[in-house]
């Protein structure tokens, strides 16, 4: 990654304190194209990837479904690998989950 990451610390229970990723736009779509074609990969393991790559606990989840957003409107990067296409989830996406369906059915083949 070429990029700097945001990293924040923020309260966790009533004594300690996690890292929390705010990851780019550019690191999340980064993600979406080394998951593997043909298939949906869990959207928390990618959370959890993004975070493990710059040694921060957790990564933002809000901040990672707007990008998400943003990415399938502009068709930059395979949304379709993270997001299933049965979750109410994917009714926020450009063109909704039958678009999904089918960039995933092109995928398989």
């Amino acid at each position: 990654m070429s990029e700097k990451p945001v990293i924040e610390p923020r309260r966790k229970g009533r004594s300690g304190t996690q890292t929390m990723l705010i990851p780019s736009r550019r690191m999340v779509a980064d993600k979406l194209e080394a998951a593997p074609a043909g298939r949906v990969s869990d959207l928390g393991e990618l959370r959890k990837a993004l975070a493990a790559a710059v040694g921060a606990d957790t990564c933002c989840p809000v901040t990672v479904q707007r990008h998400l957003v943003a990415l399938a409107e502009d068709d930059a990067a395979p949304v379709w690998r993270v997001v299933d296409a049965a979750r109410p989830f994917a009714r926020r996406l450009a063109g909704g989950p039958e678009r999904l369906r089918q960039r995933l059915a092109a995928e398989r083949g």
